[in-house]
């Protein structure tokens, strides 16, 4: 490799970290190039994902301060949320919480809903996709607001089962 190759390649890996490109190919004859990078987990978009996150890291906190003789354990506070259901979205799409603009809302947080009951619309391709509940209870949040995108198995709601 020439050293002017060797400098436009440095100026590709900055590029391609800037815009946060996880895998790059190149293929110039005799010259093959594959670039993968170690992309940081996305940041939370939900109150549903901080949890799921805060979740997964108290395991982690709990080995480490076992590990420690001198750590003496505190009690974990109550947590109010804890054994709620969570409705997930099954599609990508954008999240809307009534049928049309001005309506009222399918569902609000103290609503008793009912297995099968349409609790909002994704809109995925042009196309309206009436999302049902999967459980029957209590409405306890909205994990998400009208109009924002939506990721496959992002929670949508917390239900306090029946």
């Amino acid at each position: 490799m020439k050293p002017e190759d060797v400098d436009d390649l440095k100026q590709l890996i900055e590029f391609l970290k800037e815009y946060q490109v996880a895998e790059f190919d190149l293929d110039r004859g005799d010259l093959k190039i594959r670039l993968k990078f170690n992309q940081p987990p996305p940041a939370p978009q939900s109150l549903g994902d901080l949890a799921q996150l805060l979740a997964q890291a108290a395991p982690a906190k709990a080995s480490a301060a076992a590990a420690t003789p001198a750590a003496t354990p505190a009690a974990p506070p109550a947590d109010p949320d804890a054994g709620l259901h969570l409705v997930k979205s099954p599609i990508v799409g954008t999240y809307y919480g009534s049928p049309s603009p001005g309506a009222g809302a399918f569902v609000a947080a103290g609503d008793r809903i009912e297995k099968g009951q349409v609790i909002c619309i994704i809109e995925a391709m042009k196309l309206m996709n009436e999302i049902e509940s999967d459980a029957t209870g209590e409405i306890v949040k909205c994990l998400v607001s009208n109009g924002q995108p939506i990721e496959f198995g992002q929670p949508l709601f917390s239900v306090r089962l029946a």
